[in-house]
């Protein structure tokens, strides 16, 4: 029976082979023409969960994004762990800032490159071949589900339309999300909350068509010029967002959770250079960074289209412009209500000539989560053991949407990974460290095996 650390010697060329393949799919959930890669990525998923040894592998709730439900050989009078991930990833764009091709996976001094490498194809594999691990070493100590979606990047509908239909998907005695990251090289992390978030299309008619700029310039209203001046209007240049009641109900983490961060070993200007690379860093300055990024409510603009955008001029007055905008909700804030406050701060902010309209694209509410459940020390020996420190608890600036039902049935969910901070996420170059990844295969195994008492 080999150990895990065994495991990953001998197997270690052949998951790499086997995690290339996988990241070679390109299941963009955001893009209808890549619905087929999205089903291919879900079965090559579904191929590795029967041959590890799950006897129970179906596909639900959909053709092109389907949600993966897989069941472990099972273990009488063990508890179940329910494991959640997602096989779809963000688009590539912009590709031309990519070193190499997005879905040729390319391995450089111990990292992988790919869409997908970290968030989240290399971190489910971690687990997927955790499991494999403790299988080979002997009957399954615990009972495993997989609950593995195709929409995580585009609001999850597919999965909370399945839970609402089947609640009892989500029963178990621990939920395992391995989609974040260490804190640090070396500080393995939990996290004990999740921002939310409100994705809106912002678009601004003011014409019933476009018109040429000679013979209407200066009299006909634009409707670009118009959408910049609300955008503008919607947070000050230090970075104060101006929608009346947004902070109202900002619940600040307390002066324990802030002291506990200020101990971390964070460093402002390496973090500007190497994190953001960037020339300085933005927002409210009375406030730490870690709990900007953590514990603050965000608005970004994330692209905006109308007019002409093509090669050469155009000398056109748009009629009609969008602009894709979110914001990160923090918690004791809702969706709901930041959705009407945002409608109603852009209406406000909108020429009487002009019609506005906010159409909420997805959304999620935070995620605060309590760390006192037993399978919280398990997790926290479990990294101990290999990676020789214990869990740090933060909090994350992204959202997992799904989280809140994943957790409706009473389950304690545990929040963590093996990525890095300098992974860039949903950005060009993309890349997951291997070493992160068979450290994932011993820690998630070791996580199973202690959940069994072993």
């Amino acid at each position: 029976m080999p150990t895990l650390e065994q495991f990953v010697a001998r197997q270690r060329s052949r998951m790499l082979d086997e995690l290339r393949a996988l990241l070679s799919i390109p299941s963009i959930s955001t893009d209808p023409s890549h619905d087929a890669d999205c089903r291919r990525a879900a079965e090559w998923l579904g191929d590795q969960l029967e041959q590890i040894g799950c006897p129970t592998v179906e596909y639900l709730a959909g053709d092109s994004h389907p949600v993966i439900w897989a069941e472990g050989p099972r273990a009488p009078g063990r508890p179940t762990v329910l494991v959640y991930g997602h096989y779809d990833v963000q688009p590539p764009d912009p590709i031309d800032e990519w070193v190499t091709p997005p879905f040729e996976p390319t391995e450089r001094n111990g990292d992988l490159f790919a869409r997908g490498a970290t968030d989240d194809k290399g971190q489910v594999f971690a687990i997927v071949k955790a499991f494999e691990a403790v299988l080979a070493g002997g009957p399954a100590p615990v009972n495993v589900r997989f609950l593995i979606e195709g929409q995580e990047e585009t609001g999850s509908k597919i999965l909370f339309d399945l839970l609402a239909r089947e609640p009892e998907r989500v029963r178990a005695d621990v939920v395992l999300v391995s989609d974040l990251h260490y804190y640090a090289p070396g500080w393995p992390s939990v996290m004990t909350g999740l921002r939310g978030v409100c994705y809106v299309e912002i678009t601004v008619r003011t014409a019933k068509t476009d018109l040429h700029s000679g013979l209407y310039g200066g009299v006909a209203p634009n409707a670009h010029e118009t959408l910049v001046r609300i955008l503008a209007g919607l947070k000050t240049a230090k970075g104060r967002i101006r929608i009346p009641g947004l902070y109202e109900a900002v619940d600040r983490p307390s002066s324990q959770e802030r002291d506990g961060w200020n101990e971390l070993p964070f460093k402002e200007r390496a973090f500007m250079r190497d994190e953001v690379g960037a020339k300085a860093l933005t927002g409210l300055e009375r406030y730490h960074v870690l709990e900007r990024l953590w514990a603050l409510p965000t608005l970004d603009i994330h692209g905006i289209r109308g007019g002409f955008t093509g090669e050469g001029a155009k000398t056109v007055i748009p009629a009609q412009a969008s602009a894709k905008v979110s914001l990160r909700l923090v918690p004791n804030q809702k969706l709901e209500t930041v959705k009407r406050q945002l409608t109603r701060a852009v209406q406000a902010l909108a020429p009487r000539y002009a019609q506005v309209d906010v159409e909420l694209i997805h959304g999620a509410d935070p995620v605060v989560v309590r760390t006192d459940a037993p399978p919280f020390a398990l997790i926290d020996r479990a990294f101990r053991e290999v990676e020789r420190r214990g869990v740090t608890l933060t909090r994350s600036g992204g959202s997992i949407p799904i989280v809140p039902e994943l957790a409706k049935e009473g389950a304690p969910v545990i929040l963590t990974g093996v990525g890095l901070p300098d992974d860039r996420l949903h950005a060009p170059n993309e890349k997951i460290n291997l070493a992160q990844v068979w450290k994932g295969v011993r820690v998630f195994g070791r996580f199973f095996q202690l959940m069994a008492g072993k």
